[in-house]
């Protein structure tokens, strides 16, 4: 063998074990939007069962604000779907736009149903139960976001975009 075959042989070596090294990075990071989203599915979805409850105990006081009642029920429902739909695809762009966007819907109409006087004991503490909920997820949040600006920054970083082009790994949206 020549020097150049012993060098081209080198490099080539070299550029595999670096696309090899590069593409499981990649995986681990995407493997770890996924295992971010876990949380932030589970707290939405006792989020979800607790405006329930509470939508149940104040539908006898709240009769005047039926309509409001049932918007938050839908907006309830359409945040229950996107959150399934992010759930099968946790690192899709649309699906977590779709998400947060029914999030922001289901905050404006929760904002918008009047709070009765807390003179009912179960009332309360269903509310301070959906207050440490929405802690709860935003603390969540973050550690989902964390991981995705991760990721996002090795699939954009220069080197390492051309395995992502290759193996079709594209940048993933935050929640």
């Amino acid at each position: 063998m020549s020097a150049w075959q012993i060098t081209a042989s080198a490099v080539a070596a070299v550029l595999v074990f670096w696309i090899v090294g590069a593409y499981n990075r990649l995986v681990g990071l995407r493997s770890a939007i996924v295992r971010g989203f876990g949380p932030v599915d589970e707290l939405f979805a006792a989020r979800h069962v607790l405006i329930e409850q509470q939508l149940d105990a104040v539908q006898s006081v709240l009769v005047h604000a039926a309509p409001r009642l049932e918007a938050l029920r839908a907006a309830t429902r359409q945040a229950d779907a996107a959150r399934a739909h992010a759930k099968a695809h946790p690192g899709a762009p649309g699906a977590i736009k779709s998400l947060r966007l029914a999030d922001d819907i289901l905050a404006e109409a929760r904002a918008r149903v009047p709070v009765p006087a807390a003179s009912q004991a179960h009332l309360a503490e269903i509310g301070a139960q959906i207050t440490a909920s929405d802690t709860a997820l935003d603390f969540a949040r973050r550690q989902f976001n964390t991981a995705v600006l991760d990721y996002n920054r090795a699939v954009g970083q220069v080197p390492t975009r051309l395995v992502a082009a290759l193996f079709g790994f594209a940048p993933a949206g935050t929640l």
